[in-house]
């Protein structure tokens, strides 16, 4: 399950990187402001990453999430990149407890 979630936080880590420009140049985000957002929203992904050895970290990934989607009211094409990312997050937190319910048979 670990894999699967690091892969998703990652990817989005990158993908939130990636909206601070778009909020900039589309929305009129003040620079610093966007800057702040998303590139403190990519260091916590990137963070997270690493604490999910502790079983902790995926509630909070599962409210990092949620910020993800609210990031949306700054560049709204975040809504849907942000329930993307929630739906592969519920999605690997499912199939990673069904692999491991199988491997404890």
């Amino acid at each position: 399950m670990r894999s699967l979630l690091s892969a998703v936080l990652t990817c989005e880590a990158l993908i939130i990187g990636l909206a601070a420009p778009v909020a900039v140049a589309v929305m009129d985000v003040p620079g610093a402001t966007a800057a702040w957002v998303c590139g403190g929203l990519a260091v916590i992904c990137l963070v997270v990453t690493g604490l999910l050895r502790f079983p902790w970290a995926v509630p909070v990934g599962s409210v990092l999430q949620v910020v993800i989607i609210a990031t949306g009211f700054m560049v709204p094409a975040m809504f849907g990149l942000g329930a993307i990312f929630g739906a592969l997050w519920a999605t690997a937190i499912w199939m990673g407890r069904k692999a491991q319910s199988a491997a404890a048979r």
